[in-house]
C-alpha cells in the first residue's frame, strides 16, 4: 500500500479553512435559536422541541452524504461538490431564518416557517461541514491527522468566536438590539447576513486550493483492492464491520452532546434570569397560567447578546486547551479530563450570578468542546481504512445527533420536573444536569479501544 506523503502546514490549514465559515453559521444558530423563538412567543418548556428538527435531519442527511460522497467522482472532486451546494443552501436559508418575525405571519405560522428555516439550515450546514472531516480522512496520512484535526478545532473555534460575538458588536455599535413583539432584533439578523456572506467566500477558497485524489492514487493510498471498489454492502453490514472504536467512542458521544444540547437550549434563559435579573411575566396558556421571563425587555436581549460573549469566551478557552491536550501523553487520560473539566464548569454555573465571573465556567467548557471536536475523530479514522471512510463518518455522525434527539426531546418534560407552580421554570438546573453527563462520559471514556481495524 502506497502511504499517504506528509503534507505542507498551509495544505492542511486549506483543506479545512472552509470550516472557519461553516462554523460561524454553526454558532449563530446555536447562540441564538432560543433567543429566536423565545422572541416569537416559544414557551420555555417547549424550547427543547424546536431542536428536535435540526439532529433529526442530521442523522439521516449525513450518511447518505457519506455514502454518495464514497462514490462520487467527478472534476471538481469527490467531497467537494457536496460542501458547495451544502453551503450555498445554508446562505439562502441564513437570509431567511432571522426574519420569521418580520413578514406578517401569525405567531404560530412565525414558528413554523422558523422551524423549516432551522430544518433547512441545520441540513444544509451538515451538508457542508461532513466533507471536511472526510477530507482529513482521505488526504491526510495517520502521523498528522492529529495535527489535521487540531487545525481544523482551531478554525472550528475562531468561526465560533467570530459568529457568537456579531450580534454583540452590531448592538454595540449602535445598530437596534430590541424589536417590537414577535420580531427579531435587527442585531441579530445583520448577525446572519454578514455570516452568510463569510461562508460562501470561504468555502470558495477552500473549492479553489484543495485537489482531491483521484480514484486511482486515492485506492493506492488506502490499500483497496479492485474487488473491495466493486463490493456492495449496505450500512448495516458496515455497523456489523464496524471497528469497536466506532461504539465506544459513540457512548461517550451520547453522554456529551446530550449535555452541549442542554446548554444551547437553556443558557440563554439561565442567564437572563440568574446574571441579568430579567422580569418575569404572567401567561396563560390552554387555561393554565405560567410564570415566564419577559423576552420583551432589554435585559432579556441584552442576556441574549451576552450568551454570545461566553459562548465566545468557550471557543476562546477551546483554542487553549486545544493547544494543551497535545501535551498530554496519554490520550485517553486528555480526553477524560476535558469532559471532567467541562462538567465541573456547567455545575459552577448554579453559584455564579456575576457576568464577568460567568467567564470560569464557560472556560471550563470550552476544554470539554474542544476534546469533543478533535479526539473522537482522531481515534475513529485510525481505526478506518479507506474505502467506506465517508460512510462510516456520516454513520457516525448518529452518535452526535441521537443524544441532542433524546435531550430534546426529554428537556422539556425534565425542566417541568423542577418547576414549582407559581415560579419561573429553573432553566439552571437543566446545566447543571448537563455538567453530570459530562462527568459520566469522561468515566466512558476508560472503555476506549484505540486500534487499527479492516472497515
Amino acid at each position: 500500500m502506497k502511504r499517504i506523503p506528509d503534507l505542507s502546514f498551509w495544505k492542511l490549514w486549506n483543506i479545512s479553512f472552509g470550516f472557519f465559515g461553516v462554523q460561524i453559521a454553526y454558532a449563530l444558530q446555536s447562540a441564538n435559536i432560543s433567543r429566536i423563538f423565545a422572541t416569537l412567543g416559544a414557551d420555555p418548556h417547549s424550547l427543547s422541541y424546536f431542536w428536535i428538527l435540526p439532529p433529526l435531519a442530521g442523522i439521516i442527511v449525513q450518511p447518505i452524504i457519506g455514502a454518495l460522497s464514497d462514490k462520487t467522482w467527478c472534476r471538481f472532486g469527490r467531497r467537494i461538490p457536496y460542501l458547495f451546494v451544502g453551503a450555498l443552501i445554508a446562505v439562502l436559508v441564513m437570509c431567511l431564518l432571522p426574519n420569521a418575525g418580520s413578514f406578517g405571519m401569525s405567531v404560530s405560522a412565525a414558528m413554523v416557517f422558523g422551524l423549516f428555516a432551522l430544518m433547512f439550515l441545520d441540513t444544509s450546514i451538515n451538508i457542508a461541514m461532513q466533507p471536511f472531516k472526510m477530507m482529513v480522512g482521505d488526504m491526510v496520512n495517520e502521523k498528522q491527522k492529529g495535527l489535521a484535526y487540531s487545525i481544523q478545532s482551531f478554525l472550528c473555534n475562531a468561526g465560533s468566536l467570530a459568529g457568537y460575538l456579531f450580534p454583540f458588536i452590531f448592538a454595540a455599535v449602535g445598530i437596534s438590539n430590541v424589536a417590537p413583539k414577535g420580531v427579531i432584533p435587527d442585531s441579530v439578523i445583520f448577525s446572519f447576513y454578514i455570516g452568510a456572506a463569510i461562508l460562501i467566500l470561504c468555502v470558495i477558497y477552500t473549492t479553489a486550493k484543495v485537489k482531491e485524489y483521484p480514484p486511482e492514487l486515492y485506492a493506492e493510498y488506502h490499500g483497496i483492492s479492485k474487488e473491495e471498489k466493486q463490493e456492495k454492502v449496505n450500512v448495516f453490514q458496515l455497523l456489523v464491520k464496524a471497528p469497536k472504536a466506532f461504539w465506544t467512542v459513540g457512548l461517550v458521544q451520547f453522554f456529551c452532546w446530550a449535555a452541549f444540547m442542554f446548554m444551547w437550549t437553556y443558557t440563554n434563559g439561565t442567564v437572563a434570569a440568574n446574571v441579568f435579573g430579567t422580569p418575569a411575566v404572567e401567561v396563560v396558556k390552554d387555561g393554565v397560567t405560567h410564570w415566564v421571563l419577559d423576552t420583551q425587555s432589554s435585559q432579556y436581549q441584552t442576556a441574549g447578546d451576552w450568551v454570545g460573549i461566553l459562548f465566545a469566551v468557550q471557543a476562546i478557552g477551546s483554542v487553549i486547551w486545544a493547544a494543551v491536550m497535545p501535551s498530554i501523553p496519554n490520550r485517553k487520560f486528555a480526553y477524560a479530563l476535558s469532559l471532567v473539566l467541562g462538567g465541573i464548569g456547567f455545575i459552577s454555573i448554579s453559584f455564579t450570578h456575576d457576568q464577568y465571573m460567568m467567564f470560569i465556567p464557560f472556560l471550563l467548557i470550552g476544554c470539554a468542546w474542544a476534546a469533543m471536536l478533535a479526539m473522537p475523530f482522531t481515534i475513529l479514522t485510525n481505526a478506518l481504512t479507506g474505502g467506506h471512510m465517508g460512510t462510516y463518518l456520516g454513520l457516525f455522525n448518529g452518535t452526535i445527533c441521537v443524544p441532542q434527539i433524546v435531550a430534546a426531546i426529554t428537556g422539556g418534560w425534565i425542566l417541568k420536573s423542577f418547576t414549582h407552580e407559581g415560579s419561573v421554570p429553573p432553566e439552571v438546573n437543566m446545566l447543571v444536569l448537563a455538567g453530570v453527563l459530562l462527568i459520566v462520559g469522561a468515566c466512558c471514556v476508560g472503555i476506549i479501544k484505540e486500534h487499527k481495524a479492516v472497515a
